[in-house]
């Protein structure tokens, strides 16, 4: 049974949180929040579980480890901190607001030998599986294109989202970290040959001191991919969100999207001229699933090898797309 420490237990905090505890395999020793109504609610989840006021008191409980779910700009010196002590890391994206930042994390967890996690959640859907063991089969033929888009109906609440040296920047790393990392993910993180963007303000161009609420981006991937990506927040989308990840091959294509507008339900279909074949279908509870993953790997002794991969890939390409590097 390995020990657990959650630093921010929000609504994600809490799910992952609970998608953890029902692996059989982790118990929560401390959670920290400065919320008194959040902290309550994690600790219905775990009574046991003693609430602390910082990280440095939750790390003198000496956690197997620690799972991070708070603001961006906290997150790099926060995951720093707890490899430094010994703790391994399940971290909410994005990891870091920069490539440096990320680098620097990379590099605590390689020094401590600890197993960094972070909730790239997209990938363990069933239907991105599905789409995924298309790709790597060979069964569409050569993959020559792919378009991923997120658009959102809604918008973050909390005024750091809003504020470019709190979050790193607007939809596109909020929620387009997860369209870059599928993107790579697809074809086990080939190099990136160039990466423009589009950054949009209500319309407009991003000023000094704003973030985008709309993005547009285009990679080509050294494979010969070339990858179309778009991503919004407070979009007039005519539903709550719309998702979804479509390749194109010599011999067929696919598609992942999202049901109805959902947030949750997502299917997949091959393609073949003017066919298609359903390969995957809600229902899914696939939102858990990269913290038990972690979860699993972790009580089963595995270290800083066991990390998810691709994190400086999709940093360093986020980074080109904000004209960082």
């Amino acid at each position: 049974m390995i020990r657990l420490g959650f630093l921010g237990t929000g609504w994600i905090g809490r799910n992952r949180m609970e998608a953890m505890l029902a692996t059989g395999e982790a118990e929560a020793v401390a959670v920290c929040d400065p919320n008194d109504e959040m902290a309550a609610h994690a600790r219905e989840l775990a009574p046991q579980a003693r609430r602390v006021d910082s990280l440095e008191e939750m790390l003198a409980l000496k956690p197997d480890g620690v799972v991070i779910a708070t603001p961006s700009a906290l997150h790099a010196a926060q995951c720093v901190q707890a490899f430094d002590a010994g703790a391994a890391v399940f971290c909410q994206k994005p990891l870091a607001r920069t490539a440096a930042e990320v680098a620097a994390v990379l590099d605590a967890a390689r020094r401590s030998d600890r197993l960094l996690g972070v909730d790239l959640s997209y990938r363990f859907t069933a239907a991105m599986q599905a789409i995924r063991k298309q790709v790597q089969s060979g069964e569409l033929g050569r993959v020559f294109a792919a378009d991923l888009t997120f658009h959102n109906a809604y918008g973050p609440g909390a005024g750091w989202f809003w504020d470019p040296q709190l979050s790193g920047g607007g939809c596109l790393i909020d929620l387009g970290v997860h369209l870059v990392d599928l993107a790579l993910w697809l074809f086990d993180f080939p190099d990136v040959e160039t990466a423009t963007a589009t950054l949009l303000r209500d319309g407009r161009p991003i000023r000094a001191g704003e973030v985008e609420n709309y993005a547009i981006a285009e990679l080509a991937l050294a494979n010969g991919v070339q990858v179309r990506l778009a991503c919004s927040w407070n979009l007039s989308a005519g539903r709550d969100a719309v998702i979804d990840a479509t390749v194109f091959g010599t011999q067929g294509g696919a598609a992942m999207r999202n049901e109805g507008g959902s947030f949750f339900d997502f299917s997949a279909t091959q393609f073949r001229g003017r066919d298609s074949t359903p390969i995957a279908s809600p229902p899914d509870e696939w939102g858990g699933r990269a913290a038990a993953d972690w979860v699993r790997k972790l009580a089963s002794g595995r270290r800083f090898g066991a990390s998810t991969d691709g994190l400086l890939e999709t940093a360093n390409v986020l980074d080109r797309l904000y004209g960082r590097r």
